[in-house]
């Protein structure tokens, strides 16, 4: 009998790899700068809040540059910083509004200030916010607040249609977390004021106390006005002079950040 011959293997030769040339280590693009900016104030306690706020953000935030700015009254203002050679001349930097509600800062002069510096993006304000709700919630509770008691919400106070929406947006979500009704009112600029939704809160439920949730950032002129209206209970801003900040404002901010800089 004869043996075939096994057949011989086919050997399978690679395809030849092509390597460009080698040009170098290429620098990564650096994160942007965070550029905190909130309205400004001459109240010591309110600056002291602010500025212990960004503090907090800065450590979170380890490796990425963290600034404070202002649109009013305090310096630095946020387009000398953006124009300046503090973030270097070719750095992006990301504002983010200190501010609770769209208006006229957030829409209109934060905008025209990130024009001053290229690809320099403006995030959304703080607010309206669920977690915001639970602090002012807490801050209520702080307060004296008492469960079933109705609560009116006090804001600055805006001209801005989408600030008048986002105030009563974020009167809904404290409802939501009080599970009692919350009446929006205004320190200023808009209707139903503050003292007059106390007026009619005291004529129509006599014998109940008038509780005022501040939808404030930090001590200042408006915190001073609500405290004028002498309410039964009158909750502190968010921002509290004897307290750490809330971590809710340092994620809001850390995460508008990241939203911001991955446009």
């Amino acid at each position: 009998m004869s043996i075939e011959a096994a057949p011989r293997a086919h050997t399978l030769l690679s395809p030849r790899l092509e390597h460009s040339a080698w040009l170098g280590w290429v620098e990564a693009d650096p994160s942007p700068d965070l550029v905190a900016v909130s309205h400004g104030t001459d109240s010591p306690s309110g600056r002291a809040a602010i500025l212990a706020l960004v503090n907090e953000v800065a450590r979170a935030l380890d490796g990425i540059r963290v600034h404070g700015a202002f649109v009013d009254v305090q310096e630095p203002r946020v387009e000398t910083l953006l124009a300046s050679s503090t973030l270097g001349t070719e750095h992006r930097a990301a504002i983010i509004p200190l501010l609770l509600s769209a208006g006229t800062h957030a829409s209109k002069d934060l905008t025209a200030a990130a024009a001053l510096r290229a690809g320099t993006t403006v995030a959304a304000p703080l607010g309206p916010d669920a977690s915001i709700a639970a602090l002012m919630h807490r801050r209520l509770t702080e307060a004296g607040w008492m469960p079933g008691e109705a609560v009116i919400m006090a804001c600055a106070g805006t001209t801005d249609p989408q600030g008048i929406k986002d105030c009563r947006y974020m009167a809904q979500l404290l409802a939501g977390s009080l599970q009692v009704p919350v009446t929006v009112a205004y320190i200023s600029a808009e209707e139903p004021r503050l003292e007059d939704a106390l007026t009619y809160a005291r004529t129509h439920n006599p014998g109940r106390r008038t509780v005022v949730a501040s939808y404030l950032l930090a001590p200042g002129y408006f915190a001073h006005l609500a405290g004028l209206s002498a309410p039964d209970v009158l909750s502190a801003p968010l921002l509290a002079p004897t307290q750490s900040p809330p971590r809710e404002l340092v994620d809001i901010v850390i995460s508008r950040y990241h939203q911001s800089t991955r446009r």
